[in-house]
């Protein structure tokens, strides 16, 4: 066994997820997907709008939990990105609304 596939085992052991773990966050993806996929074809108004989002957050945290290795992180640099992050949205979502006012 070569030095990479050791510390790429040695790395999974060491957080306690492999490829299982992997491959159950992509499957629970697609799911999330097809769900969205669904609701965005029926006819249920705002309330369609309101559930994709919701929907959205929550792959928005597997990826970063898993894919991104957020998981592991220590509690205090999530506690630092969370906000900057929700304020980079805000400044987003803002400056988007403020275009829209004003045509």
């Amino acid at each position: 066994m070569n030095a990479s596939a050791t510390g790429n085992a040695t790395h999974a052991n060491a957080h306690g997820s492999g490829i299982g773990a992997y491959i159950a966050v992509w499957a629970g993806l697609l799911a999330l997907t097809a769900i969205t996929v669904a609701v965005a074809g029926l006819n249920l108004q705002k309330v369609a709008i309101v559930v994709c989002l919701a929907i959205a957050a929550v792959k928005s945290t597997l990826v970063l939990f898993y894919f991104m290795h957020l998981r592991y992180e220590q509690r205090r640099i999530i506690q630092l990105i969370i906000p900057i992050a929700l304020g980079a949205l805000a400044i987003f979502i803002g400056l988007t609304y403020s275009d829209v006012l004003t045509r």
